[in-house]
């Protein structure tokens, strides 16, 4: 039985932070494998070192003065290993990559750094063995992730006879460059590595107590999730929770590994447990979130439910544009497709007047739309559910101006006005969750 465990940024901003983290993972002998992010924002001032590695790149690029920015990377590193009394060497790190400081070197590999050298002191700090991410994480030169080699590596580095510390964030190319992943990567890492040792749970650490039910910006002390299955949780990333990186969920679902999301500051709350299947019927609603700013274009024609493949001609112009759709609701003599606005603003009048010509049909643009995403595996079969939606909804006077439910009643879309959006997420949550 072995648990894999990240920490993000947050977790691991200041020395203090550095010792939670130690706690945490030497409680339990089964967390032997430990993935880190780069330090993060000490308070809402500071710097994550991310960013200022960043911003280092920009300073070598435009020929800028990078000593300032230097100074405070360096110093951010020497004060949690002077602090935690860590037996590294992280000057000669920090000084070998500040004389590779040239117009040469590649991005993706100075950004990496943040993920390294944190990985460097957590591995001598909790007295596990270092292993670099390039030496496991593998990608072809075309970007996309090699799993087959990626597997084959980790077989090979991966000995747990001790516990490890892996960086993460970045992989390599096969000729060892280094390739960073998009924000949020280190979450990927840690599911990557959780797959390769068929983990017992992948545990990811962050300064939230699991996952809430709704945006805590918009609704006021949401509740935190207890269970949430793997599908649900697609759902509620994909309409714009921000719970973990959308690619982390599939490499521990494959061998339905759970993940458990905890907070570093409460490591005794149970957080919010992600699975395959849930039993827990505590709650009808699972959580409420959304998305603004959507486009709808509405092709109307008398007698167009007897016509075979106007659907088909549609998608295949949006296809000619390069576009992809998030919904498509439809009616009897009237279908509409649902997109992102920003996807399609710089060409909406060509885009529309390509629809009119092909279809001969009457096309109209909405671009004053947001959706909201009432998401539940235990919405399935009850009676009254969406009545009481859309009754919560006209009793606050917010108009639906579209609604879709997926096939497998997992959860129901409503198309709102921009205006509306807070308020409907509000007034459902209140109506649905609380």
């Amino acid at each position: 039985m072995i648990k894999v465990c990240k920490f993000g940024g947050s977790s691991l901003s200041d020395s203090n932070q550095f010792l939670k983290v130690k706690k945490i993972v030497k409680s339990d002998p089964t967390r032997k494998v430990v993935v880190v992010s780069a330090l993060g924002k000490r308070d809402k001032s500071d710097y994550k070192i991310t960013d200022l590695l960043y911003i280092l790149h920009a300073h070598i690029k435009y020929n800028v003065d990078i000593l300032n920015v230097w100074n405070l990377i360096k110093t951010r590193f020497i004060e949690v290993r002077d602090s935690l009394n860590i037996s590294y060497d992280i000057e000669s790190e920090l000084d070998n990559l500040y004389k590779s400081l040239n117009k040469n070197i590649s991005e993706d590999y100075l950004v990496s750094r943040g993920e390294y050298l944190t990985a460097r002191l957590m591995s001598s700090y909790l007295d596990f063995k270092f292993v670099d991410a390039k030496d496991l994480i593998s990608f072809d030169y075309n970007g996309k992730l090699n799993e087959a080699r990626t597997e084959k590596n980790c077989s090979e580095h991966l000995d747990l006879t001790k516990g490890i510390v892996v960086p993460g964030f970045y992989g390599s190319y096969p000729n060892k460059d280094i390739k960073i992943m998009s924000r949020g990567g280190s979450d990927i890492t840690g599911s990557l590595l959780a797959q390769a040792i068929n983990a017992s749970l992948y545990e990811n650490y962050t300064d939230v107590s699991g996952i809430l039910a709704a945006d805590p910006r918009i609704v006021k002390n949401p509740k935190a999730i207890k269970e949430v299955t793997y599908d649900e949780l697609s759902e509620l990333s994909y309409m714009g929770a921000n719970v973990l990186h959308e690619d982390t969920v599939y490499p521990v679902q494959k061998l339905n590994i759970p993940i458990n999301i905890k907070n570093t500051n409460e490591p005794d709350n149970p957080g919010t447990l992600i699975k395959e299947e849930s039993l827990d019927d505590t709650n009808l609603v699972t959580g409420i979130t959304g998305k603004k700013n959507y486009a709808s274009i509405t092709i109307s024609r008398p007698r167009m439910a007897g016509e075979i493949g106007v659907i088909k001609k549609a998608l295949e112009i949006f296809e000619e544009y390069n576009l992809s759709i998030d919904h498509v609701p439809s009616g009897i003599n009237s279908f509409s497709i649902v997109l992102p606005m920003d996807k399609i603003d710089h060409l909406k009048y060509e885009l529309i007047s390509s629809l009119k010509e092909k279809l001969n049909s009457l096309v109209i643009l909405d671009t004053d739309l947001a959706l909201v995403a009432v998401v539940g595996r235990n919405m399935k079969k009850r009676v009254g559910l969406s009545g009481k939606l859309f009754t919560t909804l006209a009793e606050n006077n917010i108009n639906v101006k579209m609604m879709d439910q997926d096939p497998l009643e997992l959860s129901i879309l409503v198309g709102v006005s921009n205006s509306d959006y807070e308020n409907a997420i509000r007034v459902l949550y209140d109506s649905l969750v609380k």
